[in-house]
């Protein structure tokens, strides 16, 4: 990390709120968290409106990282299932948002992200958010691996893992049912990963009501803003 980045702003962009505070480069909250409703039409111009108005009571800051709920690859979104592909694909998120901000700016996948702050650096960890959809984020020794979007991996019928476990079948199905689906989600990651420890994070993760295995965690759903951080940095560790 340029030892001139100081003020890092972080944003997490969900599928009902925005949300954004200043963070230092190890992780310590500099501007508390500000947030603003997900916008109802979500096409590329009214998230880069409302994104530079959730900044503006940030203060000052050296450099952007931007969660994004989709897959995204030199700062160009490629999906973005929740607020409508055919809109996003190719936008260049990145570069409409360091023109408004004048700023460098990195877009990362928002699983990405909350893994960058979740994990301890050490084996094989996974990363899984249990939110509007289904996210994941793969890291070896610390190290983010390219990404996968499991999420779209059909699992029943014609459901993928999105809609099996995501925000609106839970409300649909009930918590126990989707706590008894989770449960049986993480014995198949665990079989298909063969990982070390899994964090699950995402606003549903406070749903999670079952005895969970001693090497999976819950994790704050922070984490989405704070990992924003680390991704400024080569390599993060934990002790």
């Amino acid at each position: 990390m340029p030892a001139a980045i100081k003020r890092i702003l972080c944003i997490d962009v969900g599928g009902s709120g925005l949300k954004a505070a200043v963070i230092s480069p190890s992780g310590k909250y500099l501007v508390k968290r500000h947030r603003l409703k997900t916008p109802k039409h979500r096409k590329p111009r009214q998230i880069v409106k409302t994104l530079a108005e959730l900044a503006a009571p940030m203060g000052d800051f050296d450099c952007v990282t931007i969660g994004f709920p989709g897959v995204v690859k030199n700062g160009r979104v490629i999906s973005a299932p929740h607020f409508g592909t055919k809109d996003w694909k190719g936008f260049d998120l990145a570069g409409a948002m360091s023109k408004k901000f004048g700023k460098p700016v990195k877009l990362l996948n928002d699983a990405d992200v909350q893994g960058l702050a979740a994990i301890r650096g050490k084996g094989l960890e996974l990363v899984c958010t249990l939110g509007t959809g289904f996210g994941t984020a793969w890291f070896r020794d610390g190290e983010l691996m390219p990404h996968m979007d499991l999420a779209h991996l059909v699992v029943r019928k014609k459901d993928d893992f999105d809609i099996y476990v995501g925000d609106v079948t839970r409300r649909k199905i009930s918590n126990a049912q989707w706590n008894r689906r989770i449960k049986k989600l993480v014995g198949v990651l665990e079989t298909v990963f063969a990982y070390d420890r899994l964090y699950l994070g995402g606003g549903n993760s406070r749903c999670v009501n079952f005895k969970l295995p001693r090497n999976v965690t819950i994790v704050s759903n922070d984490a989405g803003m704070e990992g924003g951080a680390f991704a400024w940095s080569r390599h993060k560790t934990r002790a």
